[in-house]
């Protein structure tokens, strides 16, 4: 098939042309892979360049969640964008002054019930109005993660135990999807995560 790139610009030609080379996109979920990884490696170590790995590859997990059905977790993924952005500026500006932190038992308490709402709201109107696959797994994993992204914004030590469960349960969604390299990202940053805490947490002790 020959795409008139010169002659005229025809974007329904452009996409035949892609469908007919039946790519199944695993290149580009490796290299979101690797860069997710990346990303939550240098966030272990407070290096500031983890918001540039998270940029890049949720970019590519916005197509690849959308292909895959799971509405709830694309958005997630533009939300991402915006706070790697937001992630890197927060860093950069408080450099020298933000310390890890740790919110209260009772902020967490509240967290928790106020996203557990939100989910099962969001997880109905998708199940209800949408073809939308696993929509209450999908929309819990979604919740909370902008709940938690936020949170390493602010460095709350805290963050990496909710995104343990998180990454537990993101295990089983994408396998279900049959992502399944994803679905092994996922395990690697659940260890990488258990690791992130007691690093930020020894980290808070000795400066404390």
């Amino acid at each position: 098939m020959q795409i008139r790139i010169f002659d005229s610009f025809n974007m329904n030609e452009l996409i035949l042309f892609f469908s007919s080379l039946d790519f199944n996109w695993s290149i580009i979920e490796t290299i979101a892979v690797i860069l997710s990884v990346l990303y939550v490696i240098l966030a272990t170590k407070q290096n500031i360049w983890c918001w540039a790995a998270a940029g890049i590859s949720v970019a590519l997990y916005i197509y690849i969640c959308f292909s895959a059905q799971l509405f709830a977790e694309t958005g997630l993924q533009v939300f991402y964008l915006v706070m790697a952005f937001y992630g890197y500026y927060n860093w950069t500006k408080k450099e020298q002054d933000l310390q890890i932190t740790q919110w209260s038992a009772g902020k967490h308490l509240t967290l928790i019930i106020t996203g557990a709402i939100i989910t099962f709201l969001m997880g109905f109107y998708f199940a209800t109005y949408t073809s939308a696959k696993m929509p209450i797994v999908d929309s819990f994993t979604t919740v909370f993660s902008v709940i938690t992204t936020y949170m390493v914004t602010k460095k709350v030590l805290e963050n990496w135990l909710y995104w343990i469960v998180i990454d537990v349960v993101s295990i089983y969604l994408y396998y279900n999807r049959e992502l399944h390299l994803t679905s092994l990202l996922f395990l690697a940053y659940t260890i990488i995560a258990i690791f992130g805490y007691f690093m930020w947490l020894h980290k808070n002790t000795s400066d404390a």
